[in-house]
């Protein structure tokens, strides 16, 4: 099989485990659009991460060759799925190979915004010692609601159990999916319940599935967790149920202003809503992390390779 890789592996598992079994790999990280669609016909199949976009242009000018696409991460946004199927072409992504990271990055989200610990750790720097008004609200005892339960939903359940939480959740794409580790609810009965509030779904189809009637719809005052997409939240949506209360603090990995790759925000042409969040004491900040560990970057390449290969 001749193999094209598009973006740069993260770990080199993947390249090495190719070379074993006798597959033929170009690296053209560095190609322009115009070479990769004059040049794509000639390989069996590519590899992609979230940085270049495959669309039905590009996979149309690899037939009649072309029939695999590995997605070295989770997210399946920028690939053209429809024309993926109508042209034969088997598409493989790796959400396994991260589980655990986005799992316990989420926790640690949880537990750094209901214990002020960003907060605090900041004004310890700056020469404040302030205790009482840091007074964390412990996660015990707490009903957390997830919304998605696939990979990385039913990780965060297996640890948030630990810390002696309900666990309950929601999935509209699943049935008879409740476990040892959470209860499967309707979205109502998750709203009616829910103090903790974790986003674990997809891009595709859920753009600002949490706006502003999602997050009024709350019994509860909520702290709000997503580690999932950014443009499944609706920042300006976020930021007015902070201030009305509905929100109480919220812990964001992913950013509805992201670049397509991930790779970077412009602080400089955001929006409003968005410096709001960055200004905010009641909200927690990542760029992007919690899926990336030393772990999980061989755990992608293993994944591909076995559900390529295996």
């Amino acid at each position: 099989m001749n193999i094209i890789f598009l973006d740069k592996p993260a770990h080199p598992f993947f390249a090495d485990k190719l070379g074993e079994l006798g597959h033929e790999i170009t690296h053209a990280t560095d190609w322009s659009r115009a070479r990769i669609l004059a040049e794509i016909s000639d390989f069996d199949a590519l590899m992609v991460r979230s940085g270049v976009r495959i669309d039905q242009e590009l996979l149309l000018a690899g037939q009649p060759k072309l029939k695999t696409v590995a997605r070295w991460g989770v997210g399946l946004e920028h690939i053209d799925l429809e024309a993926a199927e109508k042209l034969g072409i088997s598409i493989y992504n790796s959400p396994e190979g991260s589980m655990h990271a986005v799992a316990e990055h989420t926790v640690g989200m949880m537990l750094m915004l209901m214990n002020h610990l960003g907060r605090a750790e900041r004004q310890l720097r700056q020469g404040e010692w302030l205790r009482r008004p840091n007074t964390g609200v412990e996660l015990r005892g707490k009903t957390v609601g997830l919304i998605g339960y696939g990979n990385m939903g039913k990780q965060t359940a297996k640890r948030l159990v630990g810390f002696g939480c309900e666990v309950i959740a929601h999935d509209k794409f699943l049935s008879d999916y409740g476990d040892n580790y959470a209860k499967a609810v309707s979205l109502a009965e998750l709203q009616a319940r829910a103090q903790v509030v974790s986003l674990h779904i997809y891009a595709e189809g859920n753009y600002h599935y949490a706006n502003k009637e999602w997050f009024e719809s709350f019994k509860y005052p909520i702290w709000f967790i997503n580690t999932a997409r950014g443009i499944v939240c609706d920042t300006a949506s976020l930021v007015g149920a902070i201030e009305s209360g509905r929100v109480i603090g919220a812990a964001l990995d992913v950013h509805e202003h992201e670049s397509m790759s991930f790779t970077e925000v412009d602080m400089d042409k955001l929006p409003e809503s968005f410096r709001y969040l960055v200004q905010s004491n009641q909200v927690v900040l990542t760029p992007h992390i919690a899926g990336w560990s030393e772990e999980a970057e061989e755990g992608h390449a293993r994944v591909l390779i076995q559900k390529m290969f295996v």
